[in-house]
C-alpha cells in the first residue's frame, strides 16, 4: 500500500491489569479463595491497541504511563513486544499507573481499580492529531476536541461508549455521531441511549445517525447495518467456554476495523469480529488475550464442524500466507528485568 498513515489512532487511559480466573464464587469479607488461574499485562486502551496491532495494523497510541514499575512494564510490552508506536505517549513523573484487579467468574467479571486522572488530557496528548486511516474512540459526555479535528483530516472515526453511572443516558451524547463513520455499542448501551426495547430497534435508530451501526449482543452475537453499502447482517456468537471476558468488546472493535480496512462484506466483518472476541475470552487478561492472525489461523486450521466451516469459509481467502509467530499471552507474573 502507498498509504503510510497509521491504520489506527488511539488515545485513552492505560491500566496495569491483574486478572484472577477460575473463581467458584464471589469472595466474601474474611474469606480467602484460591483461584485456578492468573494473568497480568497492559489493560484499558491497550486492549484496543494490541488487538489492532496483532492483525498487522500500524497502530499509534497516545496514553500516559506512570514512572513506576507498572508503567515501565506496560511500555516495554506495547513498544518492544507488540510493535505499537508510542511517540504520542508520555511518562508522567510522580503519577502512579492505574491498576485494575479483575475477578473473573462465569461469563462476567468484577473489577477493583485504583488510579487517578492522568496529568495530560487526551487533547493535550494528541495536539494536532496526525492523519490516520481510522481512529478508535470512546465517546464521553464531554466531547474531545481532537476527535473533530481528526475527522476533519479525513480520519474515519469508529466509536464505542461505556456504561453511564448516572443512568441518565443523555441523548446529547449521540450528537457526536455526526463525526463518526461507525458506532459499536453493546446491546444494553444501545437500547438505553436510543430509548428502545430491543437490539434490532436500537440498531434501526442508530442507523439514522451514523453510516455503519453495530450492536453487540454478548452470547447472542451481533447485528449491524452498513448504510454505505445497503447491507444488513445478524450473526450468532460461537459456542465457547468463557474463562475471562475482560476486553472482549475491545477485541471485537479492533477486529471489525481490521476487516473494514480490508474492504470485506458486512457479514464477513461481523463474523470475523465475533470470532476474534470469542477466541479472546479463552485466555486471561484483555490486551494479551487478543488472538491476532496467529490465533484465527490456528482456529481455522483445527476446525472440523461443517456448519462453521461453511459460515467461516471466507477465511480461506482472507488469512495471510504467513500468520506470524505465536502471540505472547498474559504471564502469571511479569518476567524479571535483565540487568
Amino acid at each position: 500500500m502507498d498509504d503510510d498513515r497509521p491504520d489506527v489512532l488511539l488515545t485513552g487511559l492505560l491500566f496495569y491489569d491483574l486478572v484472577l480466573t477460575g473463581l467458584g464464587k464471589p469472595p466474601t469479607p474474611g474469606e480467602e479463595i484460591w483461584t485456578g488461574g492468573m494473568g497480568c499485562g497492559p489493560g484499558g486502551i491497550a486492549n484496543l491497541a494490541v488487538a489492532a496491532s496483532r492483525f498487522g495494523l500500524r497502530t499509534s497510541l497516545a496514553t500516559v504511563f506512570g514512572d513506576d514499575f507498572y508503567g515501565e512494564y506496560c511500555r516495554d510490552v506495547l513498544c518492544d513486544q507488540e510493535d505499537i508506536d508510542l511517540s504520542l505517549s508520555r511518562t508522567a513523573d510522580g503519577w502512579p499507573t492505574p491498576v485494575t484487579v479483575s475477578l473473573a467468574q462465569g461469563h462476567d467479571r468484577a473489577l477493583v481499580t485504583h488510579g487517578s486522572e492522568p496529568p495530560f488530557s487526551q487533547d493535550v496528548l494528541m495536539g494536532d492529531p496526525p492523519a490516520a486511516r481510522t481512529a478508535l474512540v470512546h465517546l464521553e459526555a464531554g466531547p474531545r476536541e481532537w476527535i473533530a479535528e481528526a475527522a476533519a483530516n479525513g480520519t474515519r472515526i469508529y466509536a464505542d461508549v461505556g456504561w453511564d453511572p448516572t443512568q441518565q443516558w443523555s441523548t446529547d451524547l449521540l450528537d457526536q455521531l455526526r463525526l463518526c463513520h461507525a458506532f459499536l455499542p453493546n446491546e444494553s448501551e444501545a437500547m438505553a441511549y436510543t430509548r428502545t426495547d430491543s437490539a434490532v430497534a436500537a440498531l434501526g435508530r442508530l442507523a439514522e445517525l451514523v453510516p455503519v451501526a453495530v450492536v453487540t449482543r454478548g452470547g447472542h452475537g451481533a447485528v449491524a447495518v452498513d448504510q454505505t453499502t445497503g447491507e444488513y447482517a445478524d450473526v450468532p456468537a460461537l459456542d465457547i467456554d468463557v474463562l475471562d471476558a475482560t476486553g472482549a468488546g475491545d477485541v471485537f472493535g479492533a477486529s471489525f476495523v481490521a476487516a473494514s480496512l480490508g474492504g470485506w462484506p458486512l457479514e464477513e466483518r461481523l463474523r470475523f469480529a465475533v470470532l476474534a472476541a470469542g477466541l479472546s475470552v479463552q485466555r486471561p487478561g484483555g490486551a494479551l488475550a487478543a488472538p491476532g492472525w496467529y490465533g484465527v489461523d490456528r482456529w481455522w486450521r483445527s476446525l472440523t464442524d461443517p456448519g462453521l466451516r461453511s459460515a467461516y469459509g471466507f477465511l480461506a481467502d482472507r488469512l495471510p500466507d504467513d500468520p506470524g509467530p505465536p502471540v505472547a499471552y498474559a504471564p502469571v507474573t511479569p518476567p524479571a528485568r535483565q540487568t
